[in-house]
């Protein structure tokens, strides 16, 4: 009589489990797409409906009519609108933004070299945020009605309510103006601007790479400012949501079953509630971390941050549309990759949401 080979539990069940993957991963990436088509409309739309004429910023105002019609012609205007959605479409997919009327540079390198600027900028505020958040909405949610929650819903109503702009320019007047303790606005000081070689765009990454750390120190005393101001409102979100979710969990059977079994107080809180609260925490900190880079423009503008925010703001100035588009393509992009990589990680990370 021959023996019936069972195969293992696990293999067994992996074409389910890998159908589901693939149904999950068809799903996300059909949500992509729709938000890409959606994403190109919109910004496509803008354009035509802001009352601002593509053409007249090319030619100016005292173009002739002939010298309009031709540019008008050239840029594709007398089309039907979705013949210029199509076309537009087109260009978006081979990675052609336009030409930029302001910098008369393609709006591509243009973003390529101004967006690192934002991307330090935001990294180091919302790590700012992170740091101090994180543990400030822990002390909170763990003394919830003592003095220390009562400084972090002080901190949260500070960085939510108080203008940046304010916070900025009486930061510049006491550290920089007063103090002298970092250095002013901008991003390097003039005299290492043409010292250090753009590699990565990062000014930091660029100087230790080379060994100029004079210069790292100098774009270090630059950043440290703007990246503080903008780190207080990450930490208000941050602190606040941390809260939130620990004050949650806190209250879960799970919590009271530890302590009844004499687990200490610092395993629960460190190993067990926040734990719990960490997916949908990374998920907020991804979010603040997304804000900040979609530009901050009064930040960037209050310290002269040659940043996106900062670049979108001249162009809109300037009637520069393919500017403007361009770089609101690129942080709804920008948006999209980062809150799928945030939606990948929850699943890899929550068997409950697997």
């Amino acid at each position: 009589m021959t023996a019936v080979t069972q195969a293992p539990p696990g293999k067994a069940a992996s074409p389910g489990r890998l159908g589901r993957w693939g149904r999950a991963l068809s799903r996300e990436l059909t949500t992509v797409v729709i938000t890409m088509f959606g994403l190109l409309l919109v910004t496509f739309f803008i354009a035509r409906v802001i009352p601002i004429d593509p053409v007249l910023a090319v030619v100016g105002d005292n173009a002739k009519p002939e010298t309009y019609e031709a540019a008008r012609i050239e840029l594709g205007l007398d089309k039907p609108l979705w013949q210029q959605f199509a076309i537009y479409i087109g260009k978006v997919f081979t990675g052609n933004l336009g030409t930029s009327v302001l910098t008369s540079n393609p709006v591509v390198e243009d973003i390529k070299r101004v967006f690192p600027a934002t991307l330090e900028l935001a990294t180091l505020g919302t790590m700012i945020g992170v740091l101090i958040g994180v543990p400030l909405g822990i002390l909170a949610a763990v003394n919830q009605g003592r003095w220390q929650d009562q400084v972090a819903r002080v901190v949260g109503l500070v960085g939510y309510s108080v203008p940046v702009f304010w916070i900025g320019l009486m930061a510049l007047l006491l550290f920089y103006a007063k103090l002298g303790w970092v250095s002013g606005p901008g991003r390097i000081s003039v005299v290492w601007q043409d010292i250090v070689t753009t590699r990565t765009g990062i000014i930091m990454i660029d100087a230790a790479l080379e060994g100029e750390w004079e210069a790292f120190w100098d774009a270090f005393s630059h950043l440290i400012l703007p990246a503080l101001v903008l780190g207080l409102l990450s930490v208000a979100y941050i602190s606040r949501m941390t809260r939130s979710f620990m004050i949650t969990e806190l209250q879960q059977q799970y919590v009271i079953a530890a302590r009844v079994k004499g687990v200490s107080e610092t395993a629960v809180i460190w190993r067990h509630a926040l734990r719990n609260a960490a997916v949908p925490l990374f998920t907020v900190i991804a979010l603040s971390y997304m804000h900040l880079l979609e530009g901050s423009v009064l930040t960037e503008t209050i310290f002269a941050w040659p940043g996106l925010g900062r670049y979108l703001t001249n162009a809109l100035l300037n009637a520069d549309m393919n500017a403007v588009l361009g770089g609101t393509l690129v942080v709804g992009v920008v948006f999209i990759a980062v809150n799928l990589l945030t939606d990948i990680i929850g699943r890899l990370a929550d068997p409950r949401v697997r």
